[in-house]
């Protein structure tokens, strides 16, 4: 998680299905990140998106404000941890937590692979100001869920914090590796995220 240029019959809703205010908005926005995902921004439409959603024009900017609002909700909603992930992870030692952390974030890129490599990419916008701050807003929620599967949720420290945030990165060019280049495999994805994550954790996180 080739490019089509328009979703295909399958992927349309139906125009007037009656859905409820929230899942017409989830609705929205799941055909908002999948074809921001196939196509660059310039070249994605609010007539597009609505048309895959089934929706008129106008119910986007109800929801959304404009293209740009879209967009950038699509982005959040692909590069940030979501609580329940974190809520959800398995009792048990550092290995195991790691282990079960890793496995939940590559099944998530690798289920939006397209769509999430072009939101870590910024999806053809370039070094814009809003989809920086979505990202390092993302990021920041990436450290506070790392540091509580990993045990360590009461540091406050600096270089803590500097550390972690250093390993997203590195979650992050190794996913590219898998995902975008085919450098490498899943096992070994896994393998070197969860064994780097514990090393850091056992070894150079200072105590």
């Amino acid at each position: 998680m080739s490019a089509r240029n328009t979703a295909t019959a399958h992927d349309v809703m139906p125009r007037g299905r009656r859905l409820e205010p929230d899942a017409r908005r989830e609705q929205i926005l799941a055909c908002a990140v999948r074809l921001f995902g196939e196509r660059p921004y310039a070249e994605v439409s609010t007539t597009d998106i609505g048309n895959a959603a089934g929706v008129a024009r106008g119910l986007i900017n109800h929801y959304f404000g404009t293209k740009k609002g879209l967009y950038l909700e699509s982005v959040r909603v692909l590069v940030t941890i979501p609580a329940v992930a974190v809520e959800q992870l398995p009792q048990g030692d550092l290995a195991t937590r790691v282990d079960a952390s890793v496995a939940w974030f590559l099944d998530v890129v690798s289920r939006h692979s397209r769509s999430w490599l072009a939101a870590v990419d910024g999806g053809g916008v370039g070094r814009d100001p809003d989809v920086e701050r979505v990202l390092a807003e993302a990021d920041e929620v990436a450290v506070d869920s790392i540091l509580v599967a990993v045990g360590l949720a009461e540091s406050t420290r600096t270089e803590v914090r500097a550390m972690v945030r250093a390993y997203c990165g590195l979650a992050k060019a190794t996913a590219r590796e898998w995902l975008e280049r085919g450098a490498l495999d899943r096992k070994q994805a896994h393998r070197l995220l969860g064994t780097t994550l514990i090393a850091l954790v056992e070894q150079v996180i200072p105590r």
